[in-house]
């Protein structure tokens, strides 16, 4: 078996709209493509053995045992793995359950897919499952144990903490998008102005100066002081000489740790002599410069967690610690606490393990114990000085038992330092008294608590403290969304976007939008190439000055990744022909349309799904949608449409050479299509096309009939506006059209545009592309054969796997089967077929480029010429000479 490629996606795509994040294998059986299971032999026998938890695996029979039926009877290898693959996830404890494996239209060639958790672990389980049903085959050893560690490791590593967990967790449950940032620790909420940030448990609306004043344990103990907050006897050195004096006149025990330490680092509890006081100092010195010196203060060690200046949670927490039985040793009780089920190696078990590192040592040390000591019965050991849950702490919820007063000091100190989120640490014999008569202390002030205590206390209620983080951030009626317009089809899709995101704009927004040109913010280019993927998606997605998303989502990006968002408030679909069919497993039109509808099945219920009611894939796509329809036609008598509106559906229409638009009863005549620049008088149907598409998604997002007619007079199809698509320059004696047509239903497009001119010479320059089927480049030169009078036949400059001259060959066969007889010349670079075009034009002619980079193009005929027209009014003048009007 060959793994020929690996992706995983982030977002809705052509598997699955629910399942985001999927391994998509492709896989190649080789001999095995002739081999199912029930003819290898012994197959069946030891996968039941190396696996048992296969038996849940139900499979398409939809009982226990399911899939064990299907391997005895004979499946495919691509199957097995893809049942491997979950089961290795379920193994290490992931919940995971989706999965497909289907053919890609290559003999023995396999798409399998199924879930993982994240992109690094998902990548290993796929290698690792192609590697065990190999050794299944060979009848080699195999240890599961081995791989589900591997991946337990890999995973860990990728995912967020335990507190960003529940955050993240939380937001979801309340539809709340959430993006990974690029320092893979920091995670944005939202999208666009409404987004807000979280890293662990600091929030983007954490005050900078209230953090510091935390982290500082010298601020922080003054600032607590001017407000009366009772506080442990003590101050900060820096020096041997200012440890000695300050010990003699506090006295013992004491306490020391770092002035700017965290999580328990560097601190000694209960000091009780000047060596021991020395040694303590010097460790807090390797974390800070300064050290806290204070008095030790008897008592329990409480935490109070307090979110929007509310205590939402408080904990007893206890370090680290072993409970002598007269008969184990120290060691032998460790491994004792270790084994419950409920401690793990890592953040995300309720507990962590003990671990003996430096500061057990150091106990151990002073009490003149080994890990061989037996500890009488009833002898508690700590093994830590912190309480922290990292070090094999435990956590005790109290928070119902908390006395009033202690709720209000704990509140108080949160609004006079600042924090949104912080963790008050106590010491005191008990909380159901205030500090003051108990003689307990506040200690400190953290900034970013941990929640691991309150979610997964080791005894008392759960409390579900994400939640008023996000009540915090997000108040009722406060949204986390702006609005989505997906736009996806064949081709008009940069145009569609780029129209809808002029409107938008022209109506008040601010609009961020991506095209295969690239990602803009109101016209503002921020990047370059093309941008129609996922990746893109997510720049505006994650820009804190866009109210409206604008997203042209092309084949490949939604293939390799997906879409770049969960959800999306309106979906366009322009048209699906037969472009980029027999690439990455899409062979039909059939399932290049499935693949379209991607976007629409990922409207939300109350969102809108723009489609073409004259193409009858895009049509039929409205069967399975879970939201509302808008349709638009160029045919005003259309059937569908008819009964739409009936229904008292939304169209947009090309009514009596009007752009209309009917709502339910309600007409609205928008403009004559003549009057706007983008139809080219009116003579380029499938600009029409986009033009309807572009109306409906813009009115459905409020935009106003007045300002949608405003905002499509002043849309000119120019290099500026629509690069690429139906760009027109005039010479003295001839046009150039320069248009991105590549397939061809462009070319039919372009063709009944050019039809319509009254052009005495039409020149084409063509070009096949290497990655498309010889049929569709075929079929270009047989259709330019019935355009142009002459024919220039260019090449990319990037030949995309094919050698040079390779698709001409095939541009020329389609060429030389029409009953038409154009000059044809081959030019294969694209600047030399356009300059050897001009130059030889003659007057009255038509020369149209199927542009490959525009930008080179467009440079070239400004050169050429300083007398290039190409505003609007210069190109109204052109189009009424040449069609005809």
């Amino acid at each position: 078996m060959n793994i020929l490629n690996i992706k995983v996606t982030c977002g809705p795509n052509y598997w699955s709209i629910k399942n985001h994040r999927l391994v998509v294998m492709q896989l190649d059986l080789e001999r095995l493509e002739t081999e199912p299971t029930d003819e290898i032999n012994g197959f069946y026998q030891r996968i039941k053995e190396v696996f048992p938890g296969l038996y849940d695996h139900q499979c398409s029979e939809g009982v226990p045992g399911g899939f064990f039926s299907r391997v005895k009877r004979g499946t495919w290898m691509g199957h097995v793995i893809e049942h491997i693959a979950l089961e290795l996830q379920i193994l290490a404890g992931y919940d995971v359950g989706f999965g497909r494996t289907r053919g890609t239209g290559i003999k023995g060639q396999y798409f399998v897919v199924f879930e993982c958790k994240d992109e690094e672990s998902g990548r290993l389980v796929a290698e690792k499952a192609v590697s065990i049903a190999q050794d299944l085959i060979d009848g080699s050893p195999i240890d599961v144990k081995n791989f589900v560690q591997k991946i337990q490791a890999i995973n860990i590593k990728n995912m967020p903490g335990p507190s960003t967990s529940s955050i993240l967790k939380e937001a979801k449950a309340r539809n709340i998008p959430v993006i990974r940032l690029e320092d893979k620790s920091t995670w944005q909420l939202g999208y666009g102005k409404y987004q807000k940030k979280i890293a662990a448990t600091i929030t983007s609306e954490t005050g900078l100066m209230a953090v510091e004043m935390a982290d500082n344990k010298k601020s922080c103990r003054k600032f607590l002081k001017e407000l009366s907050i009772p506080i442990a006897k003590g101050d900060v050195v820096y020096s041997v000489d200012e440890l000695k004096k300050f010990v003699g006149e506090i006295g013992f025990p004491l306490v020391a740790k770092p002035v700017d330490g965290n999580q328990g680092r560097g601190v000694t509890t209960n000091v009780k002599s000047y060596e021991a006081a020395l040694n303590a100092f010097h460790l807090a010195s390797k974390f800070s410069n300064g050290v806290v010196i204070e008095r030790h203060m008897p008592g329990n060690d409480y935490r109070l967690l307090v979110i929007d200046h509310k205590v939402v949670a408080v904990a007893r927490r206890t370090p680290a610690h072993v409970k002598g039985d007269g008969e184990s040793t120290i060691q032998q009780l460790i491994d004792a606490v270790n084994s419950d089920e409920y401690r793990g190696d890592s953040h995300d078990s309720p507990l962590t393990k003990i671990r003996i590192g430096p500061t057990a040592n150091s106990i151990l040390d002073q009490k003149g114990y080994t890990l061989d000591t037996v500890l009488i019965k009833g002898e508690v050991l700590f093994l830590d000085h912190a309480a922290n849950l990292s070090k094999g702490g435990t956590a005790e919820d109290i928070t119902e038992q908390v006395h009033p007063e202690v709720i209000k000091m704990a509140e108080r100190i949160s609004h006079g330092i600042g924090l949104d989120i912080c963790g008050i640490d106590v010491i005191a014999p008990t909380l159901d008294q205030p500090i003051e008569s108990t003689n307990g202390v506040v200690l400190e002030v953290n900034a970013a608590p941990g929640f691991r205590m309150h979610l997964s206390p080791s005894r008392g209620k759960s409390r579900n403290v994400a939640a008023p983080v996000l009540d915090m951030l997000y108040p009722q009626n406060v949204k986390s969304r702006i609005p989505i317009i997906a736009v996806t089809g064949t081709n008009g899709k940069t145009t569609t976007t780029r129209l809808i995101s002029h409107i938008l704009q022209q109506n008040g927004g601010q609009i961020g939008y991506t095209t295969t040109d690239g990602i803009y913010v109101n016209d503002y280019l921020i990047q370059k190439g093309d941008c129609g993927g996922p990746q893109s998606a997510r720049i505006i997605l994650k820009d804190p000055t866009v109210d409206i998303a604008v997203l042209e989502c092309a084949r490949g990006g939604m293939l390799r990744s997906g879409l770049g968002f969960d959800q999306c408030d309106v979906g366009v679909v322009t048209n699906v022909s037969s472009d980029h069919l027999g690439l990455d497993g899409i062979n039909t039109l059939d399932q290049m349309a499935r693949l379209k509808s991607v976007v629409p099945d990922s409207i939300h219920s109350s969102g809108y799904a723009v489609l073409n009611a004259d193409d009858d894939r895009v049509f039929a796509m409205r069967e399975n949608l879970d939201c509302n329809i808008i349709l638009f036609s160029m045919d005003s008598d259309n059937a569908n449409l008819m009964r739409h509106r009936e229904l008292g559906g939304i169209s947009a229409v090309l009514e009596n050479q009007h752009i209309t638009i009917w709502d339910g009863k309600t007409t609205h005549t928008i403009e004559h299509v003549k009057n706007i620049p983008l139809s080219f008088g009116g003579q380029a149907g499938f600009m029409i096309e986009n033009i309807l598409a572009a109306v409906a998604a813009a009115y459905i997002q409020n935009a106003s009939p007045d300002g949608i007619k405003n905002a499509l007079n002043s849309f000119l199809p120019s290099p500026e506006q629509t690069p690429g698509r139906m760009n027109l320059f005039h010479f003295e004696n001839y046009d150039v059209l320069i248009d991105y047509c590549h397939n061809p239903a462009g070319m039919k497009a372009i063709r009944n545009y050019i039809n319509n001119s009254s052009y005495l010479t039409k020149i084409g320059i063509v070009c096949g592309i290497g990655d498309r089927r010889d049929e569709d480049n075929f079929e270009i030169g047989r259709i330019s054969a019935e355009l142009f009078d002459k024919i220039i036949i260019r090449e990319d400059a990037d030949l995309r796997g094919k050698a040079p001259g390779e698709v001409t060959e095939v541009v020329k066969r389609g060429i030389d089967t029409s009953p038409y007889n154009p000059q044809v010349v081959c030019i294969r670079n694209e600047k030399q077929s356009l300059l050897f075009a001009m130059e030889n034009a003659c007057p009255d002619s038509l020369i149209l480029l199927c542009v490959e980079n525009i930008d080179e193009i467009i440079s070239l005929i400004q050169q050429q010429s300083a007398t290039v027209i190409n505003n609007y009014n210069h190109t109204t003048q052109v189009l009424q000479h040449a069609g005809n009007q």
